[in-house]
């Protein structure tokens, strides 16, 4: 017992290591934010301030509150969708026998080896075309359409390893295809549905260059956008940035930890079943 004890001690520091060096950058930013620009520029490494909530007031008088708005619309709908159209498509390609399925399954792969900001100017083109620019509808098209290659791919995989058995079962008692893919097959692919949640949420919410080659106007900024106001012509006002940046990081943090618990409920409930 001494000798396992013993044996996992560099496995400690190790994590403690890891820790200090992924958690002090987040802490920095965190206390920060409560600095003052002369206190930053007196001491900027200082870890023991006082509490004042001026940066954070500052941030929402430059905007923050519309940056939010927006970055949550555009984010919440292109996750939804994303969701929705990948499973959809999911199922068929891994579930169904019919001829071109590893032809289609592969066409959405490779939309993978696509690197996206070579299509900047033809999407500038066609969002212009279309009447959509410089609104928050011209960024849901390339954040739906881009995210959907990774998220069917990780959606069929997983589809594929679940047992036939109780899509037969099901059949046998009449049910159709829509109705096993509603009532059985989301239920127990919940844990890749949390994963290509996580993904994709973080993804979109701190997505800059198409936001910043489609909109415009100060109304319609997501959040990366938004950020560019804290940045004078000639300084940075560094306390205020990383109040705005705090803020900014609370939703991917709120919606990793809470996908996170479902995915290991999902997993611990496939494998007692």
């Amino acid at each position: 017992m001494a000798l396992r004890t013993f044996k996992t001690i560099p496995l400690y520091i190790l994590s403690l290591l890891l820790l200090v060096f992924t958690g002090y950058p987040f802490l920095y930013m965190v206390l920060t934010s409560f600095k003052t620009q002369e206190m930053f520029f007196m001491d900027p490494f200082s870890l023991f301030v006082p509490v004042q909530f001026s940066n954070y007031v500052m941030a929402f008088e430059k905007g923050l509150t519309s940056y939010f708005v927006n970055s949550f619309y555009v984010t919440a709908i292109s996750v939804l969708l994303i969701v929705l159209f990948a499973a959809l498509a999911s199922y068929p390609l891994s579930r169904i026998r019919f001829r071109m399925s590893k032809v289609l399954f592969m066409l959405f792969v490779s939309g993978m080896m696509l690197p996206i900001h070579s299509t900047l100017i033809p999407i500038f083109k066609l969002t212009q075309d279309m009447g959509l620019y410089d609104s928050l509808m011209a960024l849901l098209g390339p954040y739906i359409a881009f995210s959907l290659p990774i998220s069917i791919f990780i959606l069929t995989q997983f589809m594929s390893e679940l047992p036939r058995e109780i899509e037969e079962a099901a059949e046998i008692d009449g049910c159709t295809h829509a109705r096993i893919f509603w009532n059985i097959i989301l239920p127990m692919i919940t844990p890749a549905l949390s994963t290509i949640v996580i993904y994709n949420f973080i993804h979109i919410w701190t997505e800059f260059i198409f936001a910043l080659v489609l909109i415009t106007s100060p109304e319609n900024m997501t959040l990366p956008l938004g950020m560019q106001k804290y940045y004078g012509e000639l300084t940075v006002n560094v306390p205020a940035l990383m109040a705005a940046l705090t803020m900014a990081s609370m939703p991917i943090l709120l919606v990793y930890f809470f996908a996170q618990e479902k995915i290991v409920k999902g997993l611990t409930g496939g494998a007692v079943k």
